[in-house]
């Protein structure tokens, strides 16, 4: 296809329209030519192009544009050619339509341009009126036909849209089906029998309400939101960067802070204010810690999670420092703003209103604490927990350790020293003497004479170590005394360290902006600051340097900037991903972009009622949960019609609750839960993960003496605890989640993948995960339903899947059981499994595989 026919095609589409600079041709100027072309004063050839008219008046070449006259324009003649841009990426075939159309409609602008741009940016009417830097102003609730239909103001919204297009919501979810969603939704595991039969058969009003608080007041409940935070914040329990993908001993402190948060309801502003500068409620140094303090720096661990390599041997310090405080700026901005501000490193934003000299303002608020020129490796920067007290107390311990070590020695010698005599005794009485001379010369002492005479009368050389062989009891004593003084000493208070950020007081870094990114090209010194763009509706105050502080006081500013209500991103990220996480995709689809690469909105004045509300109430997550989870969009069923999908095939407009897949984590939990094995402990270090005899990782403690993976440690029940608390190793992801999209942290996962992919299938069928479960699963349902087949296979299928089986189900199910029984009856096993429990072991993992188990309606 030529570049002829293109042009022709979009330019039929283009004139319907009138085209102007700043709307339509600046932003495929700001994308490809402006880094040469006028950003940070580069003018090659003498052109800027970021005003239409200094395009128009040109450069050393004479000018760029010439009004109506597009084929005589150096600039379309450089592009078409494809000598501009110099980079790899060029302008596509429609781009270079428009910019045509543009110059022959006469190359107009929107209004007068400035006649001056000055030392700022440049930013446009249009830039400005962007939706995402709009201040947040809480509309009215539109009225809708089918009120009826309305149960909270979401509703509202919704249907304004839905009965537009001449649609409505899908009819209402059973009771069985709401009763799984909520359950999975808050609390990432399915609901019992039990569960399920109290609220079917419960016909209060106040039946789904009760629901809704008994799950949110559940402990599962902060782990399940507690894991959706701590993919943005790009949570591991490993350094990465380098081959040795260092463990972090004490991250799981963080994922603590926030499980026990997210529980606890507590007020998100505070919990963002705490994670960007707990340290600096504090003041330093740091001892003797109070519970509340240490949550605090505990939870600056939000700014510890990017990948740090600075430990390993063989790096390059200053580019992995460097790397450090780059990705903690992306985790940052697209946790909580929302926006690519990391594109901006090297050059300005191409397609947001980011300039580079914004991004490293924003760097100026970290590098107090995260000084890449005089950085501090990961182990330096651990603050410990133990209090004065704590010391005072081991001391005593020991004290107390050593009287009973000095003890057992005064006992062990007299033990010895009569040993000895009974043994010497036994011996002629004239080697006696010689015997216990040689004996009683230090070794490096005795002469040739005395080492043959102990040679020849072993039996009389007792030491501790051998006193077992003459007299057990003597040993035992001697042990029971040694096992004293070891209880004592475990008594001592252990000491703990928090993975922290912090300042050195009185050492503030200069920021500079680097010359095309390059840390080794320094530029003009900056200034902490929040973006320019939002200046006019949001300012930020981050001074460099808070008198009334000893720290710098830069990130509480930031905080305090982000969670004043009004900025205009913020609570807008936050509900979207509430939202997304309810509904499967965000008001806004791509959850860490508002920029223009970004979805717009679905319903925006849906999202800035939520955003408002959700400040107006005091940041409440509990409160929010019950208001999205308590509208009919979100009670309605699944069902799909032929009029909703031609109009909406998508569903954006939400007529039908999306179909859900459980995540990684919530397939796995589902399984233990179900197989009757899930242990239920919380908190504390991480459940390690190893490699097995094929490579897969694995849950389980290296013991590499006798080769890979060794011989198996006992773990204790700790291989059944949630995925939550497995340990997670960048370069070890646990194979059964990973097959089920477990996402990488590089940096954070700003929204995970949901696939449906045939490894799954294998790795269902094949996993040794799964059929262990599935044999603990059918030895459940044999305890609990008794010998009865068929309340066997009812009560597997209602522990699974959350319904009762149909009459046709329930045949065909008990069926597939007797046939696998069979079969496996003319098998001989090693271990004391029945035929029967395999058979319907088969059936369980069956279960698993099916659409049922891992998808929610």
């Amino acid at each position: 296809m030529g570049w002829g026919f293109v042009w022709m095609c979009a330019a039929a589409t283009a004139s319907a329209k009138e085209l102007v600079f700043e709307k339509d041709v600046r932003p495929i100027l700001k994308a490809y030519c402006f880094m040469c072309h006028g950003e940070a004063n580069e003018r090659e050839g003498g052109l800027d192009l970021r005003l239409a008219r200094l395009a128009q008046q040109g450069g050393d070449s004479g000018p760029a544009v010439l009004a109506g006259k597009h084929k005589e324009s150096l600039l379309v003649e450089r592009i078409r050619s494809k000598e501009m841009p110099p980079s790899k990426k060029k302008v596509t075939p429609e781009e270079l339509a428009i910019i045509q159309q543009w110059i022959d409609q006469g190359a107009k602008t929107a209004r007068p341009e400035p006649q001056e741009i000055g030392h700022g940016p440049l930013f446009t009417e249009e830039e400005k009126a962007y939706w995402a830097f709009q201040p947040i102003q809480r509309p009215p609730v539109p009225q809708v036909k089918h009120a009826q239909q309305v149960k909270t103001p979401v509703d509202n919204f919704l249907l304004t849209r839905l009965e537009q297009e001449g649609l409505s919501y899908s009819p209402p979810a059973s009771k069985e089906t709401l009763i799984r969603r909520a359950t999975y939704d808050l609390t990432g595991l399915p609901p019992t029998p039990a569960e399920i039969d109290e609220f079917v058969h419960d016909d209060s009003p106040a039946a789904y309400d009760r629901l809704l608080d008994r799950l949110l007041e559940s402990p599962r409940y902060g782990e399940r939101w507690g894991r959706h935070w701590l993919d943005v914040a790009g949570y591991a329990d490993s350094e990465g960067y380098a081959e040795e993908d260092t463990e972090r001993k004490w991250a799981y402190k963080y994922r603590d802070y926030v499980i026990h948060s997210i529980h606890a309801d507590k007020p998100f502003d505070q919990f963002i204010q705490e994670q960007l500068a707990g340290d600096e409620m504090l003041t330093p140094p740091y001892k003797n810690l109070t519970p509340d303090q240490a949550e605090k720096l505990i939870a600056t661990g939000f700014l510890r999670m990017a990948a740090d390599g600075t430990g390993n041997g063989g790096v390059d310090k200053k580019a992995a420092s460097n790397q450090v405080v780059a990705d903690t700026v992306q985790i940052v901005s697209t946790a909580l703003l929302g926006l690519t501000v990391g594109c901006a490193q090297c050059h300005d934003h191409r397609y947001d209103p980011i300039p580079q000299a914004d991004y490293y303002r924003l760097r100026a608020v970290f590098e107090p604490a995260l000084d890449w020129k005089n950085w501090r490796v990961p182990n330096a920067r651990l603050i410990t927990l133990y209090t004065d007290a704590d010391r005072q107390q081991a001391a005593q311990l020991e004290a107390e350790a050593k009287q009973l070590d000095a003890a057992r020695l005064e006992k062990e010698k007299e033990f010895i020293a009569e040993v000895f005599e009974r043994e010497l005794a036994k011996r002629p009485e004239e080697l006696r003497q010689p015997l216990r001379e040689a004996r009683d010369t230090p070794e490096k002492m005795r002469t040739a004479e005395q080492r043959k005479l102990l040679k020849e009368h072993p039996s009389v050389n007792v030491s501790a170590g051998s006193l077992y062989l003459y007299d057990k009891k003597m040993a035992d004593e001697l042990k029971k005394m040694a096992s004293d003084a070891a209880d004592v000493r475990a008594k001592k208070p252990k000491e703990e360290m928090v993975r922290a950020l912090s300042e050195v007081p009185g050492k503030v870094p200069q920021t500079f902006l680097h010359y095309r990114g390059d840390y080794e090209q320094p530029k003009e010194e900056l200034q902490p600051a929040g973006l320019s763009i939002l200046e006019e509706v949001s300012p930020a105050k981050i001074p460099a340097k808070n008198p009334e502080l000893p720290t710098t006081g830069r990130r509480t500013a930031f905080a305090a900037w982000l969670t004043s209500g009004t900025h205009p991103l913020v609570s807008r990220v936050l509900v979207n991903r509430i939202w997304m996480h309810h509904f499967g995709r965000g008001l806004v689809a791509s959850p860490a972009d508002f920029g223009t690469l970004g979805e717009r909105p679905s319903h925006p004045e849906l999202l800035d009622w939520l955003a408002s509300d959700f400040t107006d109430h005091g940041w409440k997550l509990k409160r929010f949960h019950k208001l999205l989870m308590s509208s009919n969009v979100y009670l309605q069923g699944t069902q799909r019609t032929a009029q909703a999908e031609s109009i909406d095939p998508d569903n954006r407009l939400l007529w039908g609750k999306p179909l859900m897949r459980l995540e990684a984590e919530a397939v796995r939990d589902a399984m233990l839960a179900t197989s009757g094995k899930l242990n239920e402990k919380r908190f504390g270090p991480a459940v390690p993960v190893m490699a097995d005899l094929v490579g897969q990782w694995v849950i389980g403690k290296e013991n590499l003496n006798a080769g890979r993976p060794g011989a198996i440690v006992d773990m204790k029940g700790e291989e059944f605890r949630r995925s939550l608390y497995v340990q997670s190793r960048r370069s070890r992801p646990l194979a059964v989640l990973d097959m089920f999209d477990l996402p990488t942290m590089a940096p954070n996962c700003e929204v995970r993948a949901s696939s449906t992919v045939a490894p799954q299938s294998l790795m269902l069928m094949n996993s040794d995960f799964v059929m262990d479960q599935a044999r603990h699963f059918a030895l459940r349902v044999q305890t609990e339903a008794g010998e009865n087949l068929t309340a066997q296979v009812t009560l597997a299928w209602r522990l699974a899947l959350g319904t009762q089986p149909t009459a046709a189900q329930l045949h065909d199910s008990v069926t597939y059981v007797q046939d696998q029984t069979a079969q496996f009856s003319t098998t001989k096993f090693k271990d004391k499994i029945t035929p029967s429990q395999l058979g319907l072991a088969s059936f369980c993992q069956a279960l698993y595989s099916a659409n049922g188990f891992l998808y929610v309606d």
